[in-house]
């Protein structure tokens, strides 16, 4: 599939693997404390309200809101570097490497969209959550892949970053289209008006990047009161950095994707999941599964996501639209399409927007992208080990 690994993708690879651990980590942490007796604790401060600004001039927002609308705002961002790099020069730059990865993730996103809607369908409250099992989580499918090692060949590994990556540009634009609130026109136009502003940094090819983040913190403000997902906003920011092949010396893009990697990584994704994945399991029987919300994640995830991956990626490459990945076969591949089942911090998040006003369904959202991702990985690692040789 690829003859050349590029350097920023084994560094990518490297620092996601990583990161995969530690959300694991920070997910178990939380679900440990929110069955504790430091639960009263863990879910009152998540529902604190802090006051940041001057005077009467401020934001006040409770810790989640926080950090699923401005911490996750940066996350975002780094998302779209990482895609629009990708577009520019990498993996994805090349129709012909691209093509499987992106088949293979319009069948990720399709099919587990499908099977949820299956479970859900009728219900207007709980059909909301349509897209919750759409979405690949990048760091915990890579952390599973680097503790195969060398079973694994490397273009495999590159084949589920380029899907991930393109599952999570799915996301965005589903969260854009789907998940926004009563839209305001005044801050639509100042919406506007800063991306534009933007827009003429990026063209004047302005190499400083304090500008840019002078406008994205109004941009982030405008986006927030305008009904559309304040996160939009980090993406907005993103596709305005310049990134010109011509520099070869310098690109603002690449220095800040290697300059807040490390935080978004070991920081914010961490802090995401430690707010997020804390649920309460008393009470919680086989039969909870069955309800709708969870059981329609569940089955999205662990059966969609690797039905949709492979059927669509074996069509393809059957009808020699796409090619194989080098050094595999079809159980490892299939093994790679049943890790992209693992949602986690996207499916949290689109979760999140689809039940803003519904939270009582959190809970079996929680519990579904839990149990789904949980599956997924156990599944995937199994056929891996079981049927890729140490090299």
């Amino acid at each position: 599939m690829i003859q050349n690994i590029t350097k920023p993708f084994r560094w990518f690879f490297k620092l996601e693997a990583a990161s995969g651990l530690v959300l694991l980590f920070s997910a178990v942490i939380a679900l440990i404390i929110s069955n504790s007796d430091l639960s009263s604790l863990y879910f009152g401060t998540l529902e604190k309200y802090i006051f940041i600004g001057v005077n009467s001039f401020g934001i006040k927002l409770s810790v989640l809101h926080w950090i699923n609308d401005a911490l996750m705002a940066i996350f975002f961002f780094f998302v779209t570097l990482e895609i629009k790099r990708e577009f520019l020069q990498g993996e994805l730059s090349n129709i012909k490497q691209a093509l499987l990865p992106i088949i293979g993730a319009v069948g990720g996103m399709l099919v587990p969209a499908l099977f949820y809607v299956f479970i859900n369908y009728g219900d207007s409250e709980t059909i909301r959550g349509w897209a919750i099992p759409s979405a690949t989580d990048i760091a915990f499918s890579l952390g599973v892949l680097s503790l195969l090692g060398s079973r694994v060949p490397i273009s495999l590994k590159v084949f589920l970053t380029a899907l991930a990556i393109i599952d999570d540009l799915g996301a965005i634009v589903i969260i854009a289209l789907f998940y926004s609130g009563d839209l305001s026109v005044k801050y639509l136009s100042l919406m506007l008006l800063a991306f534009i502003l933007l827009l003429i940094l990026n063209k004047f090819n302005v190499k400083k990047f304090l500008p840019y983040l002078i406008v994205g913190l109004f941009l982030w403000e405008f986006t927030h009161q305008s009904g559309i997902h304040a996160t939009i906003a980090g993406v907005l920011l993103a596709c305005t950095i310049p990134h010109r092949k011509k520099d070869k010396d310098f690109s603002l893009l690449i220095k800040l994707e290697h300059g807040i990697s490390p935080y978004v990584a070991f920081g914010i994704m961490p802090i995401f999941a430690f707010a997020n994945a804390g649920v309460s399991l008393e009470g919680l029987t086989f039969a909870s599964l069955l309800n709708k919300v969870p059981l329609g994640i569940l089955l999205g995830l662990f059966v969609g996501k690797q039905l949709g991956v492979f059927v669509f990626s074996y069509i393809s490459i059957k009808l020699k639209l796409a090619q194989m990945p080098n050094n595999s076969n079809w159980i490892s591949f299939y093994a790679v399409g049943v890790l992209t089942g693992i949602g986690f911090t996207m499916s949290l998040f689109v979760g999140n927007l689809a039940f803003a006003e519904n939270m009582q369904y959190m809970d079996g959202v929680k519990i579904g992208v839990l149990s789904g991702s949980l599956l997924s990985t156990l599944f995937g690692y199994l056929l891996l080990l079981l049927f890729s040789k140490n090299k």
